[in-house]
């Protein structure tokens, strides 16, 4: 199912940021790694990551630098301690918001959830999956 593109676009500097505390990446690694980690749900791309990225070191939350590996430049990008308190803030902003949409849509993941333990999860049972799901919750 995609995601609105909405839902993805609040949370991307935060996800990025995330990404970077990890270890320094750069831009084609971080498209992946988000890629990988989010099962597909976050596919960026680079005219997506790349304002993103600027805006970012803009504010001081990261900082670039250049490297060669493998005989190729690359430009790397590293989160800054200004970006490190600013992910902070995001994910306990995240965190709050996340708690009062369970609170609020709690019940009906929770029969979703109790469903789809009990099914099959192998691509060949997806519409039967789907059916089922459709079938008990029309509007989610």
């Amino acid at each position: 199912m995609a995601i609105d593109k909405a839902l993805i676009s609040g949370s991307t500097s935060m996800l990025i940021l995330r990404l970077l505390e990890e270890k320094d990446m750069y831009g084609y690694e971080m498209i992946e790694t988000l890629q990988e980690k989010s099962e597909n749900v976050f596919v960026l791309k680079a005219g997506t990551l790349y304002p993103l990225l600027h805006s970012l070191e803009g504010k001081n939350y990261l900082t670039s630098y250049e490297d060669e590996v493998n005989g190729k430049q690359r430009k790397y990008y590293s989160i800054t301690r200004a970006g490190r308190k600013y992910l902070k803030s995001r994910m306990e902003e995240w965190k709050e918001y996340q708690t009062a949409v369970v609170h609020v849509l709690g019940e009906a993941f929770g029969r979703q959830r109790n469903l789809i333990s009990g099914m099959p999860r192998n691509r060949s049972d997806a519409s039967e999956r789907e059916t089922v799901l459709q079938e008990n919750f029309p509007t989610i």
